[in-house]
Order: C-alpha cells, then structure tokens, then sequence
C-alpha cells in the first residue's frame, strides 16, 4: 500500500544490518529505520521479531535469502523490487541478515539504487563473523595468540573474485580464518587449508545461530572439526573459525552458561507489553516464545470515558492501574481531540508501577505517584491493587477527592470500592476490553505443550492464566504440569492455584523484568539444590 504521494516525494531504500539473529542486538538507527518504513523487504535470517517495529500500515515482504538455499526471489528480483517501490514514493526498508556489506549483496542493490536515481542510506548491522565468535568465548583478535584475521565466504559463489580466492594460502597467511556459509563444503574447504600449510591440529570450532538460545558450539582441531560438527548434526546457519584463539573458549564463554540458556519460555503478554520481557529473557540466555493469550481492544461502547475525557478538569486523580488503561486512554483522547488537555489536566496523574510511569512520561504526562517502598518498613509491597490502594491512602488523602479509574472492561472492583468507602468520589470507565487469542494461535500453542517444547509458561494476569486455560484442554492442562510455572504477581499465582496448579516464581515486585530474574534464581537453585 502506498502511503507516499508519488507525485510530489522521492522514494529511498535504506538497507538495514539486522544483526546476527538476536534481536536486541539491531541498532538504534535500524530500528528507526523500520519505525518510518512503508515497506520492509526482509531475508530468512533477519528475524520476524524486528517486523514488529514497522507501522501497522507496513508491507512488509519476505524475500527468502537464506545461505546455500534457493531463495524466494532472485537477486535481480530483488533489485527491481526495491527501485519499482521507491520510484513510487516509498520509503523501502531492505532488513538483512548480519551487516549489508559483509557477503550480504548489500554493494549490489546500492548499485541497483545508484543507476536508477534512487536515494539509498546504509545502517551497518553486527556481522555474525565477530558476533557468533565473541557469545561462544573466542575473541576474532587477541594479542596473546591473533594480530590479524580474514573473513571468507565458503559457498560455492561463481563470480571470478571468488573462484580467485587462494583459501590455503590465505588460511596460512592470517592468524585467525572465519569462514561463513561454509558448512556444505566444510569438508572441502578444510582439505584446501590443509593443503596450504595450516597445522591440522590448529583450534577450530563451529558456532551455529551464534548469539542466539539455540546456539550451539562445536570444537576440535581443525583436522577433525568436519567429522565433530557431522556427528552432532550441526548445520547451517553456522560461523566456522580457524586459529589459536579458539582456545580461549574454555576460560571465555560465558553465553552457554547464562542461566536459562536454551530454555524455551512462553511469554502471554500483549505484544505492546513483551517487548522488555522477551529482551530480559534473551539476555539471560533463553529462548522466548511469544504466544500472546488476550487481545486487547478499545472500549466497544466509550460513551462513559469520553464523558470523563470531556471534564478534566472535575478530577483530582486519575489513576492508571498498568499500562494498558494508559495506552488505551491516551489513544481515546486523541480521537476526541483532548490529548492536549489531558496532557495540562491539573489533576493529579498517579500510576501503579514503574512501567506504567515510564510510558506516562514517554506521552508527555506528568507523573505525581508511584507506588514505591513502604514508610513503615522501608520494603515494596506486592504491587497489588490492595497495595496501591493503601499507599494511595497514605499519600493522597481520598474523602472528598474524585478520582478517575480506567481500566479494562473485566477489572478488579477492589481498588474503586476501597476509595468509595474512604469517601471519595470515584468514575470508573471501561477503556479497553480483553479477547482471548486467535484459534489458529491456540491449535499452535496446544501442540506446543503437548509435544513438550515449552520448560517455562509465564503469565502476566487472570485473564491470561483463563483464556490459556480455555484453549489448551485436558492434555494441556496435564503438559502445564510438567512446566515451570511463573506468575507476575500474587493475583496472578492465586489465578492459577485456583485451577490446581503449583506455582514456581512469583516476583517481589509484579514486573516483567523481576519476573526473568526470579525465574534465574529459581532454576539455579534448582540446578544446585539450594532451597528456595
């Protein structure tokens, strides 16, 4: 879809590094990039996750390309695309593997943009031949064993530069050899550096999806290292390296032993809020699993917020319970226009924990409370609505005051009853309204569980904890069983006892980040046998 008059604007491509498979590890200016894109022509090894970064309106196109495999369209397919979409006023984002210009074809689609007129940026990406090697341990230079280092390509490419390329004399010229898309023709490849003087007993390793929770290692001697990655059935995408600092690996990796490496986790958030989780269980080494269990949509009958949006100024609070009412509201506001009012309200804007505040400033409100440590002991509560009902209490005294509450349509009742009892006034309005998943998810996430590729489920509310339920039936309640099973806070835990499961991590605090690092906690205890 064109978003661009075509008639008055110049399209551009911005060929984007996606990096080396994490996510995380794309750059800010990349991001920015997808963030204004009209469309994102994407490869197979530039991760789906980043797509979520393009606008709605975004078409965003897989175009294939993935090592030794065929791609879905041709090079030239590919160059054509990109100048017929741009040439129509589109700003086209190219989202590549690794970085553009390191064996990514980059050079040639800037070229294709060059001899069509069109404007072209370059926002380099984290190449996998340094990034692979640095979460396995091995360090591409290091002054005790490398002073130099080559990058080759080990797929069997035509072109004349590369049927020139001496690999045994390169191999014996550079301290440390990496070689990417080599795993078909490993064994050949290792036979020419042979050939051209190199020690078969130099360190060699295979790192597959480097940087990665899939990531997998594989070391031996350059003489055995085919034989090694053909008996533990590593294959592509995988970075091979050559030299003395693969040694290195066994005081220096540190990725494999994060503690939830290669642990599949479920996350049930919206996907508005699992963003910061997945980051933070990336980071701890595992493998998110992104299966949203509610659909969050607006009010379908908005008459009593807007009422409330239309007399800000009759409020002395509003209260936003999590984030979610916050997006909500603010969304609805803009619709009627009063966003900016919303924005001067002299009311005061309490929210009830940090990621709610975060996003408040963010849209350019004012934040007056968060809930934090308690007076009396110095300790946070549980973050409940109990618990931001009590230090509400304490700081704002409530007889007298209206407070406006939104919050979703199938919300807790404790906080608006406890306010009206202390005397205040208090409009609670439906912002948003919570829908359980699509069948299609629910028939994937059923198969999941029941064919037990999930270690962790993590659920962030009730609701989450009740529309799973709904969907995964007898078996998967038994394929719950065999989970860990994490909560966000007590609500949540006490959801999920109510249905007769033991719950494993519940947080001190009900944030998605504290969540991850409990679950750490847990599994290390549970790897060492400490008690809880």
């Amino acid at each position: 879809m064109t978003r661009r008059d075509s008639s008055k604007t110049r399209g551009q491509v911005i060929l984007v590094g996606a990096g080396p498979g994490d996510p995380d590890l794309i750059t800010l200016r990349g991001i920015s990039a997808l963030q204004s894109a009209d469309v994102v022509l994407y490869d197979e090894l530039a991760t789906t996750e980043l797509l979520d970064y393009a606008p709605p309106g975004a078409e965003c196109i897989n175009v294939g390309k993935r090592g030794h495999d065929a791609p879905t369209r041709s090079q030239d397919d590919i160059n054509r695309l990109l100048v017929e979409r741009a040439s129509a006023g589109q700003r086209v984002v190219r989202l590549k593997g690794g970085d553009p210009f390191v064996f990514g074809r980059g050079g040639e689609e800037a070229s294709a943009c060059v001899a069509a007129g069109i404007g072209y940026e370059v926002v380099p990406g984290i190449t996998s031949a340094i990034s692979a090697l640095a979460y396995a341990g091995i360090p591409i230079t290091d002054r005790r064993h490398s002073a130099s280092f080559a990058v080759v390509t080990g797929h069997k490419d035509p072109s004349a530069v590369a049927e020139q390329t001496r690999l045994g004399e390169l191999g014996a010229a550079v301290d440390t050899l990496v070689i990417l898309m080599g795993m078909r023709n490993l064994k050949g490849l290792i036979a020419k550096l042979l050939e051209g003087g190199r020690d078969p007993q130099t360190p060699a390793a295979a790192v597959r999806l480097g940087t990665t929770g899939d990531q997998r290692t594989i070391v031996a001697p350059l003489c055995e290292l085919a034989d090694r990655v053909e008996a533990a059935g590593v294959g592509a995408p995988a970075v091979v390296v050559v030299g003395d600092v693969v040694e290195l690996r066994e005081t220096l990796g540190w990725w494999e032993r994060m503690p939830l490496f290669g642990m599949r986790v479920l996350v049930t958030r919206t996907p508005e809020q699992a963003r910061p989780m997945a980051s933070a269980l990336r980071a701890a080494g595992a493998r998110p699993v992104l299966a949203p269990m509610i659909r969050l949509l607006p009010s379908d009958d908005p008459r009593e917020l807007d009422a409330s949006l239309r007399r800000l100024s009759d409020y002395d609070a509003i209260v936003f319970t999590s984030a979610n009412a916050l997006r909500f509201t603010l969304q609805r506001a803009r619709e009627l226009g009063v966003d900016a009012a919303l924005r001067a309200a002299s009311a005061r804007i309490v929210c009830g924990g940090a990621q709610t505040a975060r996003a408040a400033v963010e849209a350019g409100l004012p934040v007056h409370f968060v809930p934090g440590a308690s007076a009396q002991t110095g300790k946070r509560g549980s973050g409940d609505a109990e618990e931001l009902l009590a230090q509400l209490t304490a700081h704002l005294e409530p007889a007298g005051r209206r407070f406006l509450l939104p919050r979703s349509a199938i919300g807790r009742e404790v906080l608006a009853h406890g306010l009206a009892q202390l005397g205040a006034r208090v409009d609670a309005v439906v912002a948003y309204r919570n829908e359980p998943p699509s069948e299609a998810r629910a028939e994937e996430l059923r198969q999941s569980l029941e064919r037990g590729e999930l270690d962790v489920l993590t659920f962030a509310s009730p609701s989450a904890v009740r529309h799973l339920l709904q969907v995964v039936g007898d078996d998967g309640r038994s394929a719950m069983k065999r989970c860990i099973l994490a909560a966000v806070g007590p609500t949540t835990a006490a959801a999920l006892q109510s249905e007769g499961f033991e719950v494993d991590v519940v947080p001190d605090w009900p944030d998605g980040r504290e969540l991850v690092e409990a679950l750490a906690r847990h599994v290390r205890q549970q790897a060492t046998g400490e008690k809880r």
